[in-house]
């Protein structure tokens, strides 16, 4: 796998002689206090003249078994950041059961050839996540391994670190604007190819674009947001109910359903990424169609009006 220039191994990697720079965790959201930490791992690989390398995982089950970022959407924001490569490893039953200190000796020191490992200060490894910085370094110490441990970020204007469950409970409340601001300005997004709909919205006057929602992936508050959506290399805006559809459809499956501004292109197939910008309302049963195309109208000038105070169109 390759994402821009940034080389993708799964499980395993070649063998570099001079040795890698490494940052070490599952980055489930890619937010600013990753992204920090990888900047500095990939500051500290150019300065030693080494490959910079991220190792994270696909397949690692939270309890709500639900991602922030889909392995394809993590991989592409590292690549982003200017890593030279990384190292996705399967969180598979046969994994889960490694020790921490076999982690060390067979992925980060053995097979990554780890010269300076860096860490979150919540970083955890191993078997039951007996490992912790304090472990990583006794480890690395008897190696001559340099282990730099970051610490916390928090928001500007919160008494509270940046994180993937600070960013689950934002979600959950619709707030796509906090999410934002903890990773530095990213929208949340939803990314896939066009399927075909029941053209429901295109019997009340408004054709829509269809998404489902990947079934690992975390599912925003249910209800109406602004929209951007990418099309190629096209950028257009919208309104995007995320959702079941209840008034129409209610069939039981998220279903992100975008009406575009002044777009009424079969884009069937396509690949679309639609970020979410700010929340609406709600997802509502109207009593009537006739009731929904008149919620759809008011968010539609919602919508523009916080695009134009926004000044993200004119």
């Amino acid at each position: 796998m390759e994402y821009k220039t940034t080389k993708t191994y799964l499980d395993t990697i070649p063998f570099e002689t001079r040795g890698r720079a490494v940052a070490l965790g599952y980055f489930d959201g890619v937010h600013e206090g990753h992204a920090e930490l990888i900047r500095k791992m990939v500051k500290a690989a150019k300065q030693m003249g080494i490959r910079s390398t991220v190792q994270t995982f696909t397949g690692f089950t939270r309890k709500d078994k639900k991602c922030l970022t889909t392995i394809e959407e993590k991989l592409a924001i590292l690549s982003d950041l200017g890593v030279d490569e990384m190292l996705v490893i399967r969180f598979d039953e046969d994994f889960r059961n490694t020790s921490a200190e076999d982690f060390y000796i067979n992925i980060l020191r053995n097979t990554l050839n780890s010269k300076v490992l860096f860490a979150g200060d919540d970083y955890r490894f191993g078997k039951d996540a007996a490992g912790d910085p304090s472990t990583l370094r006794q480890y690395a110490s008897s190696d001559g391994i340099a282990v730099k441990i970051v610490p916390q970020i928090t928001l500007e204007g919160y008494d509270r670190r940046i994180s993937s469950t600070w960013m689950r409970e934002a979600l959950a409340e619709g707030d796509v604007g906090i999410i934002s601001r903890m990773c530095g300005g990213r929208p949340f997004s939803y990314s896939g190819r066009v399927i075909e709909g029941k053209k429901l919205g295109r019997q009340l006057g408004f054709p829509t674009i269809n998404l489902i929602v990947p079934s690992e992936k975390a599912v925003a508050r249910r209800g109406v947001y602004v929209s951007r959506i990418t099309i190629g290399s096209r950028v257009l805006f919208g309104v995007s109910n995320i959702g079941r559809r209840p008034t129409v459809d209610d069939d039981g499956e998220d279903i992100l359903e975008t009406y575009i501004f002044d777009f009424d292109e079969d884009v069937y197939g396509a690949s679309v990424r639609v970020d979410l910008l700010s929340f609406l309302r709600p997802e509502e049963k109207f009593p009537s169609k006739e009731e929904l195309v008149s919620a759809i109208e008011e968010n539609k000038k919602q919508a523009k009006k916080y695009l134009s105070d926004s000044g993200i169109i004119v």
